[in-house]
């Protein structure tokens, strides 16, 4: 428990850290890799390239600092957070690191505006904050080597069948070298995919959701060719141009907060875009699997047929069910944006609605979701990479 003279120092710097959280995370990172570069091998590269991942952390400790006496507050943000981290085998023994050179920035950046009285807030602030993730990390480490055939971090996997999709979209299926079986998960989560690229110097780590309904032979993921030239470009174009049926890849076990609920059987809407298709055609496959009879509507935008991914599939999953509505528009063949009137015209009255794509495209989806009056807990939405602020238009 932190003191009431500590909650009130770090609540003090709220305005600071508002003004100075890119600068402090910036320096973080750089001063954290300079030191310790083997960190490299765990770190998203084009995340940092983007500075998505700077951008990130200084939106959470932003929300630390303004809830610090109420971190309950914050606990779905840091489950999600905690999901990532399991997915690249982030361990306890990472968080006094990662704090030193936090503080360490915090000082930096500041100067003399961080007295000893801040620093020492923030050192203890730091570590109550620590400790909840490494108690939900332990406990999510803890379930998956409890699950059938499970495993705690990572496990060679052999690319069994390699599909194409669309014009930019490959489909990997991915059986455990050791022959077992493999454990479940709730349709919408993710794997993470750790794999080496020759002339690389770091192991490079990326999230790919499971892109089919569970099976115990194998997991799918539908990857996107990203250009060559984008920092998030590099994993993508080995995968597609090098990596090839036969070759082995690490992947860790199934995370993630986004995902179906499979308890229910109350009318779902499924909204993506683009490569954001992937976690919707697990939860679109499993409805049609286990529950053809439950009301859903999946509505989707690509930017043309040929990048449509699993078209044929979509059609034969909505014919095979009871109470099924599928449409899709093409962005650059004259057929306009998902928007409020047609968000009107095709989300079922009532349903839960999940939201997967680029962030301008979420944005876009979600306020106008909210313009027609969807209740915000109605409304559950997957990030690619870490969490971004969305401004939502809310009515």
């Amino acid at each position: 428990m932190l003191s009431q003279e500590t909650i009130n120092i770090i609540k003090s710097t709220v305005p600071v850290l508002e003004q100075h959280g890119n600068t402090i995370t910036t320096v973080f990172y750089k001063n954290m890799f300079e030191a310790r570069p083997e960190l490299l091998n765990i770190f998203n590269h084009g995340n940092q390239a983007q500075g998505r991942q700077q951008a990130a952390l200084a939106n959470t400790v932003y929300a630390a600092a303004a809830n610090i006496d109420n971190l309950g507050a914050i606990l779905p943000s840091v489950t999600q957070i905690a999901h990532k981290h399991k997915s690249l085998g982030i361990q306890k023994d990472h968080y006094p690191i990662v704090g030193y050179y936090l503080i360490g920035a915090i000082k930096e950046v500041l100067g003399d505006a961080a007295t000893p009285e801040i620093i020492t807030a923030w050192t203890e602030a730091y570590e109550t904050i620590a400790n909840v993730f490494i108690g939900i990390e332990k406990d999510m480490y803890s379930n998956a080597v409890q699950a059938d055939e499970g495993w705690e971090t990572f496990k060679n996997f052999i690319i069994a069948d390699k599909v194409e999709e669309s014009d930019v979209i490959t489909s990997f299926y991915l059986k455990p070298e050791d022959g077992k079986k493999l454990p479940s998960y709730k349709p919408g989560q993710f794997i993470g995919v750790r794999i080496t690229i020759p002339g690389e110097e770091f192991t490079l780590n990326r999230q790919y959701s499971l892109s089919q309904a569970p099976c115990e032979e194998t997991y799918r993921i539908s990857i996107k060719r990203e250009a060559e030239r984008k920092p998030h470009g590099k994993v993508s174009v080995h995968l597609h141009d090098n990596m090839n049926i036969g070759d082995v890849i690490e992947v860790s076990a199934p995370s993630g907060d986004f995902h179906l609920d499979t308890e229910k059987n109350t009318s779902v809407t499924l909204i993506s875009g683009g490569v954001g298709i992937t976690p919707m055609m697990a939860m679109y496959e499993t409805i049609a699997k286990t529950t053809p009879d439950r009301p859903v509507s999946f509505l989707h935008s690509a930017r043309t047929r040929k990048q449509h991914a699993f078209a044929t599939t979509l059609q034969e999953l909505t014919n095979s069910m009871n109470d099924s509505n599928y449409a899709v528009l093409y962005s650059e063949e004259g057929d306009g944006f998902i928007n409020k009137e047609f968000l009107a015209e095709h989300v079922l009255e009532g349903s839960d609605v999940y939201v997967c794509g680029p962030a301008p495209f979420m944005q876009a989806v979600i306020s106008g979701l909210y313009a027609n009056g969807v209740p915000e807990e109605k409304v559950h939405f997957e990030f690619f990479g870490p969490a971004i602020q969305l401004e939502l238009a809310r009515a």
